[in-house]
């Protein structure tokens, strides 16, 4: 009976509630600057984005609403679906070849090598390179006349002339695949680095005892322990890729014919290049359930390999 009264004395105590009134005021202070930026850079955006996708604005012009039309004319027409298509392929491509080139650039720089600080350190230089300006660069390399890519498969005799990749839809689907891929990779190679860095050895020294080859280990040591960071990679990876705008923009602008649009091409050049503001908000907003979805799923799947591994 004693040990209740002091309970509930402790609980009661004179000041108690106004002591947890000013932490719980203290933890709204500091969390508010944060949700206001979100609110302000994120929340608010997305609301004039959701406006304007239900109305008929144009450049200059407020337009009037019209519920989900906007949506219903991209139901019906062929580019939107063939950027549809297009951004499914992109994405699932580059964010493959970055998977695959990432873990085996992670899987070699944890090996002992020599100068490995700075390989590195060298291995992020396509990521924080200005992505406009290396773009550019990429862009000069595919140019039919001055083609650095064309001349070196010609001498080295894979190919009898010059290839236009920026005029042919595969060419030009391949070049903007190999330079997101390019650019991507490093974010791959880093995040699993560190993956790998945090498996304790013991347990490769145990498998090693039992018999394991280096497969085995991979396959049973390895890719479990990195699975929840590899899945939490793509995921970001994903989202990243499928909204990507510069490397489309810059070296095809959606050409040739419309070929190489994604959904953020799209919406630049029918919401501010033709001035349908409406139409450009809609196609924005097109991805946007099907994203949440994703994400929804796959941390999920991230959830499970976690508890797994654990």
């Amino acid at each position: 009976m004693s040990t209740k009264v002091a309970l509930a004395r402790r609980v009661f105590r004179p000041g108690g509630s106004l002591q947890a009134s000013r932490e719980a005021l203290a933890g709204y202070a500091m969390v508010g600057p944060a949700v206001i930026l979100l609110v302000g850079l994120v929340g608010v955006p997305i609301l004039m984005a959701v406006h304007l996708s239900l109305t008929s604005a144009q450049v200059a012009r407020p337009g009037m609403f019209i519920g989900l039309g906007n949506f219903v004319a991209l139901w019906r027409d062929d580019v939107f679906w063939e950027t549809f298509w297009n951004s499914l392929v992109f994405t699932g491509a580059a964010v493959s070849l970055k998977t695959v080139l990432g873990l085996a650039a992670a899987l070699l720089l944890h090996q002992p090598l020599v100068g490995r600080h700075i390989y590195r350190g060298l291995i992020l230089l396509p990521w924080i390179i200005p992505t406009a300006f290396s773009t550019l660069g990429w862009w000069w390399m595919f140019d039919p006349l001055y083609s650095v890519i064309n001349w070196t498969l010609v001498r080295l005799g894979v190919i009898s002339r010059g290839l236009p990749w920026m005029a042919d839809p595969v060419l030009a689907k391949s070049a903007v695949v190999m330079v997101n891929t390019w650019r991507g990779f490093p974010f791959f190679a880093v995040g699993l680095l560190a993956g790998l860095v945090a498996i304790p050895k013991e347990l490769y020294e145990a498998a090693q005892v039992d018999g394991a080859g280096v497969v085995a280990r991979f396959r049973f040591v390895t890719l479990p322990l990195l699975a929840p960071v590899l899945l939490t990679i793509m995921l970001f990876s994903t989202i990243m890729t499928i909204s990507d705008f510069n490397i489309v923009y810059v070296l095809t602008r959606g050409g040739p014919m419309n070929t190489t649009h994604v959904f953020a091409t799209l919406a630049y050049q029918v919401g501010l290049a033709s001035g349908e503001l409406g139409r450009g908000a809609a196609i924005s907003l097109f991805i946007f359930p099907v994203m949440l979805v994703g994400v929804f799923l796959l941390l999920r799947v991230v959830r499970r390999t976690e508890v797994a591994a654990t």
